[in-house]
C-alpha cells in the first residue's frame, strides 16, 4: 500500500520499535518524577513561546485558559520523546550485547520492575 504511493521501498523494523517502546515505557515509569519535571518544563516553554505571538494583552487574556490547557496536553504528549530516545539507546545496547531476543525480554522485565517500583513509591508517599 505504501509502496504504491512512494517510488522507493523501505523496511520498518518492528522488533526495534517494540523494544524501544518497552524500554521507554520502563524509563518513563521508573523515573516518573523526572518525567513530571519534563512535562512542567515543556508546558512552561510552550506557554512562553505562545505568549510571544500576541501583541496585545487583552487578546492574549481572552483565550488564555484554553491555550494553557492545550499546551499542557501537548507537553504531556511530547514528554515521551526524550524517553523514546534513551529507550532506543537502551534497546540498542542490549541488542548489541545480548542479542535481539534478549532486548525484548529485558524490556518486558524492565517494564514490570519499574511498574512495581512506581506502585511502591506511590504507596510509600500515601502513608
Amino acid at each position: 500500500m505504501l509502496t504504491d504511493i512512494l517510488p522507493f521501498s523501505f523496511e520498518i523494523d518492528t522488533v526495534a520499535i517494540a523494544g524501544a517502546s518497552l524500554w521507554s515505557l520502563a524509563l518513563y515509569l521508573g523515573f516518573f518524577p523526572c518525567s513530571e519535571w519534563v512535562i512542567e518544563q515543556l508546558n512552561r516553554w510552550f506557554n512562553f513561546a505562545e505568549r510571544s505571538l500576541y501583541t496585545s494583552q487583552t487578546e492574549f487574556e481572552k483565550t488564555r485558559k484554553a491555550r494553557e490547557s492545550q499546551n499542557a496536553f501537548y507537553a504531556s504528549l511530547f514528554s515521551i520523546v526524550p524517553f523514546l530516545v534513551i529507550g532506543s539507546l537502551c534497546n540498542w545496547g542490549v541488542e548489541i550485547s545480548l542479542g535481539r531476543s534478549w532486548a525484548i525480554s529485558m524490556g518486558i522485565l524492565a517494564c514490570i520492575g519499574s511498574g512495581i517500583y512506581e506502585l511502591g513509591r506511590r504507596d510509600g508517599q500515601s502513608d
